[in-house]
């Protein structure tokens, strides 16, 4: 029987279990993003999401999904062989069972990153992992959703990511860098809007200006398009 078929209410069965969470996917792809980019990397994307974003890529994981135990995760990443590890989403920690999970990752010895938008309190993540905080911009729609009482808890082990729509996003990041000297905190990311903003122009704002960030493109993205699972 599928799992979806099983409710207490309006709660199914599997979700009463203390170490389940919700996938949408686990898969092997190349890093396409961030400071572990290049790597081979198995991705566990969790489902659902708070937000909803103009771009998101993702919105498959909104919804559905399968219940899985962390034995089983834990088990299925093994398979793969590889020691980089990225929980993702949809909005990993909208699942709070994801902190239990990430701990789990790191006692195996996995190198963990954490792909989250910064509208959900980071403080309870396991200090090893590398929490890669998705900072929305104004383009996003979503910027009232950005939990600023994040950042004092970055670390240098941690990312701030700005996905930048146009020169409004732009400005408004580089005034976020600034006014929180995200530099002096953790490495800073910006990348361009897949198909929203040339790279180009985005990489010829930040030499103009001289920021102290890292600029960035989408690599599996320019590997596979929009490919899902990649």
């Amino acid at each position: 029987m599928s799992t979806d078929a099983l409710h207490v209410g309006a709660e199914p069965l599997d979700a009463l279990a203390p170490d389940r969470l919700r996938l949408t996917e686990i898969f092997l792809s190349v890093q396409g993003e961030a400071r572990s980019v290049g790597w081979p990397t198995v991705f566990v994307r969790l489902t659902g999401c708070p937000l909803r974003c103009q771009y998101c890529d993702t919105a498959y994981a909104f919804h559905g999904g399968q219940w899985w135990d962390m034995d089983a995760i834990l088990a299925e990443v093994a398979k793969h062989g590889v020691r980089h590890v990225c929980v993702t989403g949809g909005e990993p920690l909208s699942q709070k069972r994801c902190i239990g999970l990430l701990k789990k990752l790191c006692d195996a010895g996995y190198s963990v990153s954490l792909e989250t938008s910064g509208a959900i309190d980071i403080s309870d993540v396991d200090l090893r992992v590398s929490r890669v905080l998705d900072l929305k911009t104004p383009a996003s729609g979503e910027m009232h959703r950005n939990l600023l009482s994040n950042i004092p808890l970055l670390t240098p082990n941690d990312q701030v990511k700005f996905v930048i729509c146009n020169r409004g996003d732009y400005d408004w990041a580089k005034s976020m860098l600034l006014e929180h000297e995200l530099d002096s905190r953790c490495e800073v990311l910006f990348s361009p809007s897949f198909s929203e903003l040339p790279a180009r122009e985005l990489a010829e704002w930040i030499l103009e200006d001289r920021l102290p960030v890292r600029f960035q493109m989408q690599l599996h993205k320019q590997l596979w398009g929009d490919a899902q699972g990649k």
